[in-house]
């Protein structure tokens, strides 16, 4: 029989993970979100609703956790009506990005009231988390991580594992650094090809299928050329968010980041000036803005 599954942060990306839950058979539980849609989606498909964390953990065996980061993963996990207050052995799986300082002590200060804890962040798209084919970078002790595998394999078309637990968490902030860092700079591109007078076509006819090509590009230009607003559903609050916990992460560790620090100022201005829930292309269309451009073939004064 399979385990009981219960499931927190059922928002761009955990809609479609828990919904691979449920059609794969897990016994699933989650908890009520904000938009009642996709909590009404899955209880069509079989899914229970509680009605708090400590309930899920009432109801469960293993917990999953798809939240925005480290304050909510510490506040569902030991808040007053948290996931510790049931009282009981579970395993908790993180799929956010979280900082991994509070990954390691979180873990340590669950491990002697028989909750195991395991760090599994997530790369690639919501489409790939309903098409059950993201990428999954795992941390934790071994004998948790191999009790893990059947559930992220629900939804995970890749597992990767890194080691002990937290070590997910770091490759997931180094995978964002490099993904945030190539949005910036095809942003950066693109307006001065703009301010040039070179096109955003011309400039995805050299790159795409070319050696500089890549998924992530991809998914970039759909915005950039096709005006997808969708095609990447990740926000900037988040990208931001995400490079704040790289900078206080190479800080630790004594690392001198200055082309995070670049990157990081990117999406800080983006937010800073209003556009936090806008999607990490559109990044592309504010840098052009701040210089008195547009991408958009129609209003860009370059052609």
């Amino acid at each position: 029989m399979k385990e009981r599954i219960g499931f927190i942060g059922i928002g761009l990306m955990g809609h479609g993970m828990a919904k691979n839950l449920v059609e794969k058979g897990f016994p699933l539980t989650v908890l009520a979100h904000r938009k009642r849609e996709a909590v009404d989606d899955l209880k069509g498909r079989g899914a229970n609703e509680a009605a708090s964390a400590r309930e899920i953990a009432e109801a469960s065996d293993i917990v999953v956790l798809c939240v925005t980061g480290s304050p909510q993963v510490e506040t569902v996990v030991l808040g007053p009506d948290g996931l510790a207050a049931a009282g009981k052995p579970l395993m908790i799986i993180d799929c956010s990005t979280s900082e991994p300082a509070s990954t390691r002590k979180l873990a340590a200060e669950l491990a002697p009231k028989g909750i195991a804890f395991v760090d599994a962040p997530l790369s690639r798209t919501p489409k790939d988390a309903w098409e059950g084919t993201l990428d999954v970078m795992v941390g934790g002790d071994p004998a948790a991580v191999l009790r893990a595998r059947p559930i992220l394999e629900a939804f995970a078309g890749r597992i990767v594992e890194t080691g002990p637990v937290g070590t997910g968490h770091t490759m997931k902030l180094l995978n964002n650094f490099v993904s945030m860092g190539y949005a910036a700079l095809y942003s950066e591109a693109l307006t001065v090809g703009a301010k040039a007078g070179l096109s955003p076509t011309v400039f995805d006819a050299v790159i795409r299928d070319g050696r500089m090509d890549c998924l992530f590009y991809q998914t970039f230009r759909k915005y950039v050329i096709e005006r997808d607003r969708n095609a990447h559903r990740f926000t900037l609050t988040n990208a931001s968010k995400d490079m704040t916990y790289l900078a206080g992460f190479a800080l630790a560790l004594g690392v001198a980041n200055p082309v995070g620090a670049a990157v990081r100022n990117s999406f800080a201005q983006a937010v800073a000036t209003g556009h936090g829930e806008d999607y990490v292309p559109m990044l592309s269309d504010l840098v052009a803005e701040w210089n008195g451009t547009s991408l958009v073939p129609s209003t860009n004064p370059k052609g």
